[in-house]
């Protein structure tokens, strides 16, 4: 048995999980799917100084406040950050990391500066705009690679503006998280603006996984990325995962 704890990416909650986290149960694994500071459920919480580093307290506090041991790590997009930073404190309680289509971020890098310069501009322009300075406005779902109606309506109304300090504030490391084996997962049918970083995984010798969907892979190909979940020596790597 393994325990998984799950991090959303920007706009989501713990509950976008919910496809993939039943999936581990069945097979016997314990799921842990937080939400972050700010977002979602979390939202009464939100104001203009949560960010990264409170995002890493968040997850931090929760493996010291439960004695997690040997967990699997996944951290969806923006999260990728969260989890590089988490290994990076608390190393001995990770068996292994997963970035799933995210940040592979160093030290002294911030997750705005990691995007593609247009995508950067255009979360710089929303947040000058309707997100009065310091949200990050919702993103299309439909640029993520989201189509199917139904998933649409059931995302759509659940998502939340994202702490921008979050993007800006950037990965302070002390190489820790380097012991910390880590695979990559990319999302290969949407735009694939975390190409950069499955190469980066690649340089740094981890298995590297592609599945065929969008970048919401959790809701649009859960049984996909749970068998991507499930292959922790990364048996797959260099193929499709079906």
């Amino acid at each position: 048995m393994t325990t998984f704890v799950l991090l959303h990416g920007a706009w989501h909650g713990g509950w976008v999980w919910g496809r993939v986290a039943g999936r581990l149960r069945a097979a016997g694994h314990d799921v842990l799917a937080p939400t972050l500071t700010g977002v979602s459920d979390r939202a009464h919480l939100l104001h203009p100084g949560v960010g990264l580093h409170t995002h890493t307290r968040d997850v931090v506090a929760l493996l010291d406040a439960e004695d997690l041991r040997d967990v699997v790590l996944v951290g969806h997009s923006y999260a990728g950050q969260v989890v590089t930073a988490v290994a990076d404190q608390r190393p001995d309680r990770i068996a292994r990391r997963v970035h799933l289509d995210a940040f592979v971020g160093r030290d002294g890098e911030a997750a705005i500066d990691l995007l593609p310069p247009t995508v950067a501009g255009h979360y710089r322009e929303a947040v000058a705009g309707p997100g009065h300075g310091w949200l990050i406005p919702v993103r299309s779902l439909e640029v993520l690679g989201v189509t199917e109606p139904a998933d649409l309506a059931w995302l759509t109304p659940r998502l939340t503006p994202h702490p921008w300090l979050s993007y800006t504030e950037p990965l302070a490391l002390t190489g820790a998280h380097e012991d910390v084996p880590a695979t990559f997962v990319e999302c290969t049918d949407w735009m694939r603006v975390f190409t950069p970083h499955a190469d980066r995984a690649r340089a740094a010798g981890w298995p590297v996984l592609e599945v065929a969907t969008g970048h919401e892979a959790m809701v649009t190909a859960p049984g996909a990325l749970t068998d991507a979940l499930l292959d922790p020596a990364g048996a797959h790597a260099g193929r499709n995962v079906a």
